[in-house]
């Protein structure tokens, strides 16, 4: 072998282990609402973990579907168009987005679920959602020693949303106390619609005792209506683990008492080490990556690191 050829070898060998491209790699990720702090960490770190894996050459675009079904199969095509090697889809719809990832991956395209299951996807990193509401449920139902009024501010009808209501009820149903006044008030996972939901809530019965709600948003949306009304009977839990939602905790005059913290940076983290692995020909050994969530209350919060 000439020594040219040697050297060519050698230059491969060195590139190969590397990650296999030889153009930028480039990422699209579709957030369900940028204006969520939650899916905003989701986009930073996402980029953040790309960036330390790949290098600063990596091409990154964020956007957010507004849980806009027909705009996040818009922002997918859009990916295919300009060429993306991955794409990170916190989906709008479990099965309504089937024809667009069939579109990436006839593109030789990866796409990674996020936060929510979506039908078609090459994996999926989510919490384990159904735990989350269960111990968000249970703090309720422990505080209330097993007998209440209790109300669910649900939310977008993702799989993230219905695992965590469908936890809860799992956990409120095993106390013949516990009486699950309304649960189809659907807050869309924003602090608007966990005031205005609260509000009619508050209207429709005289005493409530507790309340469930899909995320912080909607949790401190429901708060503020609460005060506004003057009502201050019941307490409130929920899911997140949200910067604000912590600083709440330890208030005194607060009627949100727990959320089941979510760790969206190691969501993220490990969506694009899922990524990369199959862009380098990997076989994944499972579909679906559970996050196990935590409970954080007033008696832990200052133990818990922000998102």
């Amino acid at each position: 072998m000439s020594a040219r050829a040697v050297l060519i070898c050698l230059c491969s060998l060195l590139v190969l282990p590397r990650l296999g491209w030889a153009e930028p790699l480039s990422i699209g990720v579709s957030v369900s609402d940028l204006g969520n702090p939650y899916f905003q960490r989701i986009a930073r770190a996402a980029e953040q973990e790309a960036r330390r894996q790949i290098g600063d050459e990596v091409r990154v675009q964020v956007m957010s579907s507004a849980y806009d079904l027909e705009r996040q199969a818009a922002q997918i095509d859009r990916f295919i168009a300009a060429g993306v090697d991955l794409i990170l889809l916190s989906a709008a719809s479990y099965d309504g987005l089937n024809d667009a990832i069939a579109r990436a991956h006839e593109a030789g395209i990866y796409v990674i679920a996020v936060d929510v299951q979506a039908a078609g996807a090459d994996a999926t990193v989510t919490t384990d959602n159904a735990a989350a509401g269960r111990l968000a449920c249970d703090y309720l139902v422990r505080q209330l020693n097993g007998s209440g009024r209790v109300v669910i501010i649900n939310g977008p009808p993702v799989s993230s949303v219905l695992e965590r209501v469908e936890g809860c009820r799992n956990r409120l149903a095993q106390e013949t106390g516990i009486e699950l006044m309304s649960m189809d008030q659907n807050g869309g996972g924003s602090f608007e619609g966990g005031f205005e939901k609260m509000t009619h809530l508050l209207t429709a019965f005289p005493q409530i005792d507790a309340v469930f709600t899909i995320n912080d948003p909607t949790a401190l949306g429901a708060e503020q209506a609460a005060n506004e009304a003057q009502r201050h009977e019941f307490i409130i839990a929920s899911v997140d683990g949200a910067p604000r939602a912590l600083q709440r905790l330890p208030d005194a005059d607060t009627l949100l008492r727990a959320t089941a913290a979510q760790f969206p940076s190691e969501i993220a983290k490990r969506a694009i080490e899922l990524g990369v692995r199959l862009i380098r020909g990997d076989t994944l050994e499972r579909e679906l990556w559970l996050i196990p969530p935590e409970l954080i209350t007033a008696d832990n919060v200052d133990q818990f690191g922000q998102w």
